[in-house]
Order: C-alpha cells, then sequence, then structure tokens
C-alpha cells in the first residue's frame, strides 16, 4: 500500500517525492535563498535516508522542486496534499502562497488549480520547527543537541508523502463510518467539497465480493448523514462478518457521486464491525471478554527516523508484532503514518492512538495540543483496528497535576472533548499514573522481579491495592477517590529487559544472554496472566536508538526464535 490515505481511495494520484532542493536559512521568504542539492523526501533531514543526516539545530528548513501536471488531468481541480510536515508549514506554488499549517502530525490540503500553469510548475516549501520550543506537541524528539535518556533524534520538516490528486468541481471530501454493532448497521456521514445541483450518491458495502447492502440517494447540500443496515442477523452469521485480531474482516465502501446522472467521482474505502467497551473490570471486543496483549511500538527506524523507510516497513512491523504473539501495540508519542493503520486492519492487529506530549503547560500548550488532536481523531477515526485514544502519558506536558487544577482540568476536558466525538472506542486520559478521569487503569511499573508483579497484579488482593500504592518516581497512580466505574487494570509499560551483548545503551535491567531475556520475559508475562489484570503492554517492541530493550533489534531482526516469543506472549513456554 504506497497510497498515502487508505481510508479514501481514488484511482488518479501523482506522487512528489524523491529529489528536492533544500536550504538550511531562516529567512521569511525564498528570494535570494542558496539551494543545496538534494534531500530525498519524504526523510527528514536528520535521516540517512534523506541523504542530509544532520541532527544538528535547524529551526527552518526550505525545499523546492518542479513538476508537470499530467495531460489527461485538464478540465480537473488538481488537489496538493501534505501528509505531515514539522512543525508550521507556508506553501508557495508558483510563487503565490496557496497553504499554511501548524502541526506536526496531521495532513493538510490546498486547491491549487488557479495557481497551475502548463508545463513546469515550481513549489516551494518553508517548514519552521524550532527545536527548543516545549510547548508544542513534540513526542519523543530530543530538545538537546544529542539524544539523551528516553529521547530520539529530531524530525524537522516533511516527513510523510507529497503528492497530487485531480478531482471533479464537487468531490467527496471526507466520510465517517460508526460500527453500530447490535444493529449491525453503520452510521455514515458523507461531506462534499461544496454543495451542487442534481447530485446522487450510490454507496455499496461488500466483504469479500458478496454485497451487503447497496443505496442511493439524493443529495441537496453538502453533507448526508445516512444508517445503511448490512442486513445480517443470527450469530453464526456474525462470527464470520464481525472484525477482531484473530479474524481481521474488513467490509468494502465503494463511492460513486453522480451528477445528472453521469458519475464526477468514484473512491473506495473500507470498515469493520467491531465493538469495544469495559464491564466489570474487564475489556470486552464484540462483546466478549479479551486478554490484551500489547507492545509499546516507538515508530521508529535507524535510517529514517519518525517516516517510514517504506510502506513495506510498516506492513513488516505490523507481521512481526503478530508473529511475536501481540494482539495490539501501544503507538508510543507518535501519530503513526495512515498506511501502518491500514495494514494494522488488514492483518488484525489493535492500536492504541498516542497525541505526542509537549513538556510545559501554558495556554499556548493547550491549544496547540487541543487542534491538532482534534485533526488526529478526524483523520484516523475510521480505522477499525484503533481501540483507544491516548491524550496524555506519564503527565508529559501537565507536570504538575496533583497541585495545578488548571492541569487536571485539561487532561479531563481533553478526554470528555474526546468521547463526545467518538463513542466507539476507550479514552486514556493520562497514561501511567495520576489518573484523574480514563477508561482503563493503566499503571506503569518496571520493577524487575516477576514475583513481585504477580504480587502487584496477578492477585485480587494486589489489584486491590492500585489506589493506594505509589507506582513509578513516587507517583499516584489515581488522583480522585479511587476507580469509579470499575475499570479495567492494565500493565500498560514494564519489562524493558536488555541483554549485554548488544551494542551501547540501556534498559530498564539487563541479563547476559538472548536466552535469559527470554526466561525472564516468558516469567514476567506468567506473572500478569491471573484472572484478574485486562492486560499488559510490554516495553517495548524494538531498541531504538540508546533504549536498547526491544524483543527485536532496531532494524527488526529477532533477539530471539520468533515462535518463542509468540510461546513466552501467550504464556505457553
Amino acid at each position: 500500500m504506497d497510497y498515502p490515505r487508505p481510508q479514501l481511495v481514488r484511482q488518479d494520484w501523482k506522487n512528489l517525492n524523491g529529489k528536492w532542493a533544500y536550504s538550511f536559512d531562516s529567512s521569511l521568504t525564498a528570494t535570494g535563498l542558496s539551494w543545496q542539492s538534494s534531500i530525498t523526501v519524504p526523510y527528514p533531514p536528520e535521516s540517512e535516508l534523506s541523504g542530509v543526516n544532520d541532527q544538528a539545530y535547524h529551526p527552518v528548513i526550505w525545499y523546492k522542486r518542479e513538476f508537470d501536471v499530467p495531460g489527461d488531468w485538464q478540465g480537473k481541480r488538481i488537489l496538493l496534499h501534505f501528509g505531515a510536515v514539522d512543525y508550521q508549514a507556508q506553501v508557495w506554488l508558483n510563487d503565490k502562497l496557496v497553504a499554511t499549517h501548524v502541526g506536526g502530525h496531521t495532513p493538510f490540503q490546498a486547491d491549487v488549480s488557479s495557481e497551475l500553469k502548463e508545463g513546469n510548475n515550481v513549489l516551494v516549501v518553508r517548514a519552521a520547527d524550532d527545536p527548543l520550543d516545549l510547548a508544542k506537541p513534540r513526542g519523543k524528539q530530543e530538545w538537546q543537541e544529542k539524544p539523551h535518556a528516553i529521547w530520539y533524534p529530531r524530525t524537522t520538516g516533511i516527513w510523510q508523502t507529497v503528492w497530487l490528486e485531480p478531482v471533479a468541481e464537487t468531490y467527496i471530501s471526507k466520510l465517517r463510518l460508526t460500527p453500530c454493532f447490535d444493529d449491525f448497521s453503520f452510521d455514515c456521514r458523507f461531506d462534499l467539497s461544496q454543495a451542487a445541483e442534481n447530485l446522487s450518491l450510490e454507496l455499496r458495502f461488500s466483504l469479500k465480493g458478496k454485497t451487503l447492502a447497496q443505496d442511493s440517494c439524493t443529495l441537496t447540500g453538502a453533507r448526508l448523514e445516512r444508517t445503511i443496515s448490512l442486513g445480517v442477523t443470527g450469530f453464526d452469521d456474525l462470527r464470520n462478518y464481525v472484525w477482531s485480531p484473530e479474524n481481521p474482516n474488513l467490509i468494502d465502501v465503494s463511492l460513486k457521486l453522480l451528477q445528472n446522472g453521469q458519475v464526477i467521482d468514484e473512491v473506495q474505502s473500507y470498515t469493520a464491525m467491531r465493538r469495544i467497551e469495559t464491564r466489570q473490570g474487564k475489556v470486552y471486543l464484540n462483546h466478549h471478554p479479551y486478554y490484551l496483549r500489547l507492545a509499546l511500538d516507538q515508530g521508529y527506524w535507524d535510517e529514517s527516523l519518525l517516516a517510514a523507510p517504506s510502506s513495506e516497513a510498516l506492513k513488516k512491523d505490523v507481521e512481526l508484532a503478530k508473529a511475536m504473539g501481540f494482539n495490539g501495540v501501544r503507538k508510543h508519542q507518535k501519530i503513526e503514518d495512515p498506511r501502518f493503520l491500514y495494514w494494522a486492519d488488514q492483518l488484525g492487529l489493535l492500536v492504541w492512538e498516542e497525541m505526542p506530549s509537549a513538556y510545559i503547560f501554558t495556554s499556548d500548550t493547550v491549544e496547540r495540543i487541543s487542534r491538532e488532536w482534534l485533526e488526529v481523531i478526524d483523520r484516523d477515526y475510521n480505522h477499525p483496528c484503533i481501540v483507544a485514544w491516548v491524550c496524555f502519558n506519564e503527565s508529559w506536558g501537565v507536570p504538575n497535576l496533583v497541585h495545578d487544577a488548571r492541569q487536571r482540568d485539561f487532561v479531563a476536558g481533553l478526554y470528555h472533548l474526546t468521547k463526545s466525538l467518538d463513542t466507539s472506542r476507550l479514552v486514556i486520559g493520562n497514561d501511567g499514573w495520576e489518573h484523574v478521569v480514563t477508561d482503563l487503569l493503566t499503571i506503569h511499573d518496571y520493577h524487575r522481579k516477576p514475583e513481585t508483579l504477580l504480587e502487584r497484579y496477578g492477585t485480587a488482593e494486589g489489584l486491590a491495592q492500585i489506589a493506594s500504592r505509589l507506582v513509578e518516581h513516587g507517583r499516584i497512580s489515581i488522583l480522585n477517590e479511587g476507580r469509579v466505574n470499575d475499570e479495567p487494570i492494565i500493565l500498560s509499560e514494564f519489562g524493558g529487559i536488555r541483554f549485554s551483548g548488544e551494542a551501547e545503551g540501556w534498559g530498564y535491567q539487563q541479563v547476559e544472554s538472548a536466552e535469559a531475556l527470554l526466561e525472564l520475559y516468558g516469567q514476567m508475562i506468567n506473572a500478569l496472566s491471573g484472572a484478574n489484570l485486562a492486560g499488559f503492554c510490554y516495553t517495548q517492541f524494538a531498541d531504538t536508538f540508546q533504549e536498547q530493550n526491544g524483543l527485536l533489534y532496531s532494524d527488526r531482526r529477532p533477539k530471539v526464535a520468533l515462535d518463542e516469543l509468540a510461546k513466552a506472549t501467550l504464556g505457553r513456554r
């Protein structure tokens, strides 16, 4: 899947990745810039694959490339898309400003039809990304000169695909599909670029070639809201149609927009029937208790940093997680490339999506995180693999939750804002400790002894002490009166085992061989596999720079046999 927007696919598009000119210059205009050649987009300049490989402070980078428009796009509107630019982007086409965007993890687009000309067109991008700005959402990106502790090299500028797309004067701009599991139907919302006369929409939902529902309707405005029933009844039928990691059944969605009976736009999408909820201290997937076995996944690569080296690398990460016995990942402090979510949907892997944190609390922080988080939810709403939204991690950006009511209000506010926008998923206010409000009571605990983990999390008596126990760094686990609604308890960070034969780096604890790593890992998993904990998230999926505590090396080579890792993850060794 190279297509950069897998939830809304059109046949025609043009990839603008590849060789661009660049300039490290803080000027406000491109006039007089000294251009270097070249940088390979979409890899950040700090990465090897960009061809620049410069990890010094660069608060501004300029990009430039030339392109022409395919001849068979004549008469179409042309959209220019950016998957992600970190952090503030300005875009000029043929010397005309066509787009601005703030936020390093979310897409933006511009209709550039009026600025295009025949033949050669010049595209220029200015990306401003202050490396010392701690009030912006930056996730695991280092602010010191070199990576230290748990922070990694910075990512500046373009780090996801740049592309062109031809559309009609009126086109389908957005769709939102919400599964209604008990009715086996979907609440659907379709948005158009504009209202127009004599429009109709044809819909088809199908599974493995079998039509489940068809519909046709007239549009009187720029938005259509409709409930589509799939007409499937009975438990035997239901098992063959619902989505889970074990059976990732995806429902294809085809849309045709017609004007005066002629097709003017056609898009392909997909969705799935699945339900995630909590009851009586357990997580339920599709009305069945479901034990979460997650890996903490940083989503970095040595050669390309936050940017995926290829679409194949994204697919491979999903395959490796499943091969190690995990049924999900917690994407840590990263809004991942949509193509990763596509493969998680296709192959069956649960995803917790987590907002990258800022590191100080200001009114500016509140505005930046809130604005970008809304864009995140909007971009990824339709992916069935996402079962939880994580607003904050370990009080990063809200460091004084215990004593500052404003910070507690921010966490609670973002939680409730998320719930108001999406009733189909779980929401975690602040993962790890100092919970203000949450659907899952998540705890981080890097204690080294399996028997201590068993005492704390493998017994009912241990779990009963969660509310009163201090966890990592002496933090309080819950800031209110305790578990409000019998929320399931998840040990969402633990382990971090490193063995001493690895390259220079660190882990939360160390053993002397890969075999000892596997043995201790298995003991820890077994300690957590009692009837009371609702799941775990092991630290971590792969080594990441100086943090050498992965089950895989940073190039994704397994440290021990994958089948043995899977047995340990599943508690079968």
